[in-house]
């Protein structure tokens, strides 16, 4: 019986003493916005390294902006299989910016992703069109950011944030680019507004960062 006894005590103190497993995190996809490229995530990226985060974990790329959001989102479906095999994952998180908001989520409403994404958020995602648009209508993906268009309709129709994604949307009240500024927010969404941040700053922002970090991690 003593023999029990210490037995148990050894074993609770190891329990003690061994530090928890860290929970199982997710690759994170970005998708930059209209005129960006895959350097825009670089200042996001390297904090997400220097919270842990792996090389592996993180993937930035460059697609043509100037195409349809309905043809990038192909892309993105192509890009998340190729992260799935490339890391075992069964399920990837996607972050985007701006437009880049509108062809991922075509791919979690119409070509299957809700089903292996596991967090989507949107930062300054023109979800509900946008008067900016109106000044580069000569592009296919700009013509879609525009109130009304048929990409937008199709995208709010019925449920605007579909199956079991964690949907994440981050606004700012003061967005120069997104007319209206609530543009962004979805129903179904957690939506938050992260108070007076230029456009662009969405991507370089700290206290922005910590909350999309935040998002990903505990929601």
């Amino acid at each position: 019986m003593r023999l029990t006894t210490r037995a148990c005590v050894l074993a609770l103190a190891l329990l003690l003493v061994v530090p928890a497993v860290a929970a199982a995190r997710n690759p994170i996809l970005f998708v930059h916005g209209f005129s960006g490229g895959s350097w825009n995530w670089d200042k996001m990226i390297g904090r997400f390294k220097a919270d842990g985060w792996r090389d592996s974990e993180l993937w930035n790329w460059s697609y043509d902006w100037r195409q349809s959001n309905a043809t990038t989102a192909a892309q993105i479906r192509d890009k998340v299989n190729q992260i799935r095999a490339a890391t075992g994952a069964s399920k990837v998180d996607i972050v985007s910016h701006s437009m880049g908001g509108l062809s991922s989520r075509w791919y979690l409403k119409y070509l299957g992703g809700q089903w292996v994404i596991d967090h989507w958020v949107s930062l300054g995602g023109p979800n509900h069109g946008t008067n900016a648009a109106y000044l580069c209508g000569w592009w296919t993906s700009c013509q879609e950011m525009q109130y009304g268009s048929s990409l937008l309709d199709q995208l709010n129709a019925g449920d605007e944030t579909p199956g079991p994604v964690k949907y994440g949307t981050f606004w700012s009240s003061c967005d120069e680019v997104i007319n209206p500024d609530t543009s962004t927010v979805l129903s179904g969404a957690f939506n938050f507004n992260v108070g007076c941040v230029e456009h662009v700053w969405l991507l370089y922002s700290w206290p922005v960062y910590e909350r999309v970090r935040d998002f990903l991690r505990y929601y």
